[in-house]
């Protein structure tokens, strides 16, 4: 069995639409990753379960996207020391301020890294860079990603200033 680096959480799975670009974002570095649907409120024995077990296995890095009060970020750091990533989902009355309010809003001691509402592809990049501290070719990795970003918005500049830019 691959050893799970990240573990992709979310409370429900109308959540996946969103969160699987984690996971997307995961594949590109090659990152073993696990997607799970687990409730703060809903299975709450559950949850504490899976996270023994996932700790157990040396997962290293959790992602939990919630939306509206959001606590499943904030159930999951108290529960372990590696790193959360909480991604707000946007729903509900105030279409996902409320769940970025209450995901960036943990008590001291008890981080949550945040990313915008929505962002799970930032989520999986931001736990690829936790995960590459100590790992050379994930560095290199994610050095090539960002060049190759930056080459393609230098064509685009590129051709924009050919077509638009008159003498």
């Amino acid at each position: 069995m691959e050893k799970i680096q990240v573990a992709i959480i979310m409370g429900s799975d109308s959540d996946l639409e969103v969160m699987r670009k984690a996971g997307e974002a995961l594949q590109e570095f090659k990152v073993a990753h696990e997607i799970r649907v687990l409730s703060a409120h809903r299975t709450p024995v559950a949850l504490e379960k899976y996270l023994k077990e996932a700790e157990e296995r040396d997962c290293r890095v959790f992602i939990c996207g919630a939306g509206m009060a959001a606590h499943l970020a904030g159930a999951v750091a108290a529960r372990t020391t590696r790193p959360v990533i909480g991604v707000p989902l946007a729903g509900g009355i105030l279409d996902g301020l409320d769940a970025l309010l209450a995901t960036v809003q943990m008590p001291g001691g008890m981080p949550v890294a945040t990313v915008a509402v929505g962002g799970a592809r930032n989520a999986g990049i931001l736990a690829v860079q936790i995960l590459a501290q100590d790992d050379k070719p994930l560095q290199k990795a994610l050095q090539g990603q960002r060049d190759k970003a930056a080459a393609k918005l230098a064509e685009k500049d590129a051709e924009i200033a050919r077509r638009y830019s008159k003498e």
